[in-house]
């Protein structure tokens, strides 16, 4: 206020805004960011004259011969107080790129926040692609600068309604960039606070930006401790990068909301000894060998945002919680999936394109479990006159369901989120305990019904172990491996350190001359006592305190 020039008194064109004009420009305060005295404003992509003047400054900075340009962070102005709801921008040149695109009025012709209004659904698709233009765009000068420079996007949102919110999806984005930087909790804050199920949503944010990634790199930069706590910062710096070495993303460690820094230097240290010395195990290509697929429909996200992730997340739940082997398979690799069995988990909005490769999959003998209302939408969010999943599967009463061995499967009802639902209520305290609860354990049946009796599908690998235990079976350099993290026992807030996980059994295929081995974590190797029967290997694993990499030789 006090200086007679700032970005915002010079140019109040170029800001975000709400519909009601009012400018996204914040003071001292607001943010742990911005100081007494600073002016912080969210300047709209599609204000020319800046955009000149920023991509010419990424050019300079690329030229330099740097390794790379990281933005932080592109997205639309929604999450201060007063403006979650508020789908900016209404600034006039986005408002006029909205309606070069559509020829339509940003202001008065969509019903703000109403998703069943098809005008609104626009501005969430223009929004979206908008981001993700402006990182495109940001790569191509990066790279015409400087061709090896690597262009880094730093993205909060995970894979839920936060991303529609925000308009940065991470799906949309990982093919214009060449990594995401993932500022991402998965809920229950820093990892000194997160219970047992915060830790399975972690995981599973992390295995799908792994799959949405296709062999790029996700870095994680999420937070261990911070000074409110009682709890021993290095346990939750260990716990931390555990999580994020079994699901095969960068461990960053720095010391609060920053990205510098460490809560525990020579733990740190032991952490990255330890991963250069196992560097190829834990970041050499993970191959699927005969993945449950689990269908990420972004456009579903996107406008039915809660159903879909409950059911999205709940499915991974159940795959990770009871051992088996998975893939989340996306519009993108759906040609290339390999598994025999795909899951459509309420997979509302799909595309003429998309039922023509579910097609192609039934008709190459593999099979689609598909629940809920999965097909009852276009990829514009408008109902279809006949449901296409319904067409494919020969379901004639959705209301009812047949359940035939060996056969794809219609489900009217929701065991993702069911599921889901009820972790929610009573996984904690079970998992805390280290007693499975009976109604998680007559739930994890029934999923593994569905799948073995009535799909038939038979698991490469089999784990029998605790649904505290969070497993992914892939192929690293032509050997199998189970990378296994361990959340029992944990308590957000109190207790850092997991009660150990005893007597996990393992049925691997191989020969009398198989070799099987464990890699404790931040441990060392050790061969493992094995019995041949009739083409399997069967072990029973020593104990395991936060987690092992397993393989066969």
């Amino acid at each position: 206020d006090k200086t007679e020039h700032s970005f915002f008194k010079d140019h109040p064109d170029w800001v975000q805004r709400k519909i009601s004009g009012e400018p996204a420009i914040f003071g001292g305060g607001t943010a742990f960011w911005i100081d007494e005295g600073d002016e912080d404003v969210w300047i709209s992509p599609y204000a020319l004259e800046w955009k000149k003047i920023y991509m010419e400054r990424v050019r300079q900075i690329a030229g330099t011969g740097i390794d790379g340009v990281y933005v932080d962070i592109p997205y639309w102005m929604t999450h201060f107080d007063g403006w979650e709801d508020s789908w900016a921008s209404f600034d006039d040149y986005t408002v006029a790129a909205f309606k070069a695109e559509t020829g339509l009025e940003a202001k008065t012709d969509l019903k703000l926040g109403d998703f069943s209004d098809p005008n609104f659904r626009k501005w969430i698709d223009f929004r979206i692609k908008t981001l993700t233009a402006f990182m495109k765009e940001i790569d191509e000068n990066v790279k015409a600068a400087n061709p090896k420079c690597m262009t880094i996007a730093e993205i909060y949102p995970g894979y839920g309604e936060e991303a529609v919110r925000v308009g940065s999806d991470v799906y949309d984005m990982y093919p214009v960039v060449d990594v995401i930087a993932h500022e991402y909790g998965g809920g229950g804050g820093n990892a000194a606070r997160k219970n047992p199920l915060e830790w399975f949503t972690y995981m599973t944010g992390m295995y799908t930006f792994r799959d949405f990634a296709e062999g790029k790199a996700s870095w994680m930069l999420s937070y261990s401790w911070d000074e409110k706590q009682t709890v021993d910062p290095k346990e939750a710096i260990k716990n931390l990068a555990l999580s994020q070495i079994m699901a095969g993303t960068n461990f960053w460690d720095a010391r609060g909301h920053v990205m510098s820094g460490s809560n525990d230097y020579p733990t740190r240290t032991i952490i990255n000894k330890w991963i250069a010395e196992h560097e190829k195990t834990i970041y050499l290509p993970r191959e699927r060998i005969n993945p449950l697929g689990v269908y990420f429909s972004a456009k579903t996200r996107d406008y039915f945002a809660d159903d879909f992730y409950q059911a999205y997340t709940g499915v991974m739940y159940l795959l990770l919680q009871t051992h088996q082997e998975f893939q989340v398979v996306t519009p993108r690799t759906l040609a290339s999936f390999k598994g025999e069995v795909l899951i459509l988990p309420d997979v509302e909005c799909v595309s003429d394109e998309e039922v023509i490769q579910f097609s192609g999959l039934l008709s190459s003998g593999k099979k689609i479990l598909a629940t809920a209302e999965s097909g009852k939408y276009d990829l514009s969010g408008n109902v279809r006159a006949q449901n296409p999943i319904h067409q494919l599967l020969g379901v004639s009463d959705p209301a009812g369901h047949t359940i035939a061995a060996g056969k794809s499967l219609y489900l009217p009802g929701n065991p993702g989120k069911d599921y889901y639902q009820l972790a929610r209520k009573i996984f904690n305290e079970s998992a805390r305990a280290g007693i499975v609860d009976e109604a998680l354990q007559t739930a994890q049946n029934d999923f593994l019904k569905l799948l073995n009796e009535n799909l038939q599908y038979k698991p490469t690998v089999q784990i029998s172990a605790s649904p505290f235990i969070s497993a992914q079976i892939a192929r690293v350099n032509n050997k199998i491996h189970i990378f296994m993290a361990n959340f029992k026992g944990l308590k957000g807030g109190e207790n850092p350190i997991q009660l150990p996980e005893q007597n996990v059994q393992v049925v691997f295929p191989g020969s009398a001359e198989s070799k099987v081995f464990q890699l404790d974590y931040l441990g060392t190797t050790q061969p493992i006592n094995v019995q041949y029967q009739d083409g399997k290997v069967l072990c029973t694993l020593p104990e395991i305190q936060k987690g092992a990499i397993v393989w066969i030789e």
